[in-house]
């Protein structure tokens, strides 16, 4: 295998790393899937963050959410609807703040931000099995989620990742979701391309992409992220919010060390 070759190998598994995460967590993978690519590939921050974004892009959840909805976890499709408008919004402004900034300061930024998110993740919070207010909850808070997909799309634009990390704790602390329930919720909403005005923002600002590298770790998410979400239904909630603190924590030293 030639040194190409082996440059895609591990860019599919880095993707199928990030693809077992997601479909635990819920997460886009890019809270792994960028460190990794930094590190073992010695991409630039902005090169990780520009290919895990457009690996996003194709629809490597599908497995993860077909999953989930035969375990009967429900998908609130008004509530993605209103993320949607609120993240196309948000990567635009994200991908172009990043592209402004030089790669030492982003790869700073989004190594705080794994921290923040770990520290967050420690604190308890409440998730009930059900939603606390009406059956379709975003008749009522149509701003809110506009508002919480709009915080997902500027995380996912500026820093490369899925906006799962941002969206899920708003789902279960604001609209009172249950872990799972609104892991599937953020895996729905990257269902469609959204991410592409972000892609191509980076896309100009790096003068292309590796096409082969992106189609690999895409592969390799698409067939983790299945995996990850048939795991997941072993777990109980209190192992995997320890677990994502945990790999939170990983993910940002990697990145500092590196």
């Amino acid at each position: 295998m030639g040194l190409t070759g082996m440059h895609w190998l591990l860019g599919a598994i880095c993707g199928a790393t990030g693809g077992v995460l997601a479909g635990l967590f819920g997460i886009g993978g890019g809270i792994v899937i960028v460190p990794m690519l930094a590190l073992v590939l010695n991409l630039n921050q902005h090169q990780a963050q520009g290919v895990t974004l457009a690996a996003s892009l194709l629809p490597t959840g599908l497995p993860a959410v077909l999953h989930y909805r035969k375990q009967g976890v429900p998908i609130h499709w008004r509530l993605v609807g209103w993320m949607a408008i609120g993240f196309i919004l948000g990567i635009l402004v994200g991908a172009g703040t990043a592209n402004l900034l030089p790669q030492n300061p982003l790869r700073w930024l989004f190594a705080g931000f794994l921290l923040l998110l770990a520290l967050r993740s420690l604190w308890p919070s409440r998730s009930s099995e059900n939603l606390q207010s009406a059956r379709d909850p975003v008749l009522q808070y149509p701003i809110k989620a506009a508002l919480t997909g709009f915080a997902g799309g500027l995380a996912s634009g500026l820093l490369g990742i899925g906006g799962g990390v941002i969206l899920i704790p708003i789902l279960v602390g604001v609209f009172k979701m249950a872990q799972r329930e609104a892991q599937l919720q953020s895996l729905a909403l990257l269902l469609p391309p959204l991410g592409l005005p972000g892609v191509l923002i980076y896309r100009a600002a790096q003068s292309g992409m590796d096409w082969g590298l992106l189609g690999c770790v895409a592969l390799g998410f698409a067939c983790g992220a299945y995996l990850g979400a048939r795991l997941v239904m072993r777990l109980n909630g209190p192992m995997l919010g320890k677990a994502f603190s945990a790999l939170l924590i990983l993910s940002a030293v990697l990145l500092l060390w590196h």
